[in-house]
């Protein structure tokens, strides 16, 4: 069984070391590395080294990276993925996000934004509720938390500029939305440059968050928050899903109260198992064993950031 001597201040019985155990016995070798990095005092090269295994030669990223798109191709949502890990671990520049940004202009429509899904993953397995189409139009989803982590990061590259203007107009033209495209709005309005043009975007989103009730204000009362249309049954967000961090515009949109509620809604969500579970549609038994560590790991960070005790 393995131990927990790398953190020793915590009990056997905390969130921590109840998801360490977890990692251990379901987790991929990358969700290992970086559960080490982010709560074990890891390295950041294990990381990396892990990441790679998933890297293309043409700069993007494949291999069911993104556990419900399978095959080797590269993806924008794998390549999404990885940016987000490395600027997690603070590696989110050099030649290989140099050679990202060139796949990421390969693959971006006349928009010169991205779409969810390239016509490349036709021919491998991926969730019926993505659609490959020959065609595919740019999508806010794809493009938002792509532009925001690299402007973040001071990444300067050709393709962010109508990339950047392509966000722009869909975040502020967004009328009816849904909880996985504000959220992307929200990754994009965090990171961008012009910081009063993004505060006065995510104002306007937050009042459209609440009125169309896209996120779950009292856990207790969770009948009065149906789903989004197409989503799982039991797929719905709440406050710490847009404000991932306190530093996010998204925590402006809640409430104190309304914000320490949905945190306790997520200690409360971690299983006897010492994972977090997944909560939008389970279509292969594979994607949901290697997705439940990736939202155990997202589940600690977020609790952490809002000044949860996890150990």
């Amino acid at each position: 069984m393995a131990g927990t001597g790398a953190t020793p201040t915590s009990s056997p019985a905390s969130p921590l070391a109840r998801a360490e155990q977890f990692i251990w016995l379901t987790a991929r070798v990358l969700e290992q590395r970086r559960f080490e990095y982010h709560f074990m005092g890891g390295g950041s090269d294990t990381v990396e080294t892990a990441l790679t295994a998933y890297l293309n030669e043409d700069g993007g990223y494949g291999h069911a990276l993104e556990p419900d798109l399978r095959g080797p191709v590269s993806q924008p949502l794998h390549t999404a993925h990885a940016l987000r890990i490395l600027d997690s671990i603070g590696r989110c520049g050099g030649l290989r996000v140099e050679r990202m940004c060139r796949y990421l202009t390969d693959v971006s429509t006349h928009d010169g934004a991205l779409p969810a899904i390239h016509p490349s993953q036709r021919g491998y397995p991926s969730a019926p509720f993505i659609p490959i189409v020959d065609d595919p139009p740019s999508e806010l989803l794809a493009t938002g938390p792509v532009v925001g982590l690299l402007h973040r990061n001071q990444v300067w590259h050709a393709w962010l500029f109508r990339a950047t203007d392509f966000c722009w107009a869909a975040v502020e033209s967004l009328e009816k939305s849904h909880p996985y495209e504000i959220e992307a709005a929200v990754a994009f309005l965090d990171g961008v440059p012009d910081r009063s043009r993004a505060e006065a975007a995510a104002d306007r989103l937050g009042r459209l968050v609440r009125e169309q009730g896209l996120a779950v204000l009292d856990p207790d009362r969770l009948e009065e928050y149906p789903p989004a249309p197409g989503y799982a049954a039991g797929e719905r967000h709440f406050p710490y899903d847009y404000a991932r961090t306190p530093q996010s515009l998204a925590r402006r949109w809640f409430t104190d109260e309304e914000m320490t509620r949905s945190l306790e809604h997520l200690v409360g969500e971690q299983r006897e198992d010492g994972g977090w579970p997944v909560n939008w549609r389970q279509w292969a038994p594979g994607t949901a064993l290697e997705a439940r560590p990736i939202v155990t790991i997202e589940a600690l960070r977020t609790l952490r950031a809002h000044g949860r005790a996890i150990v």
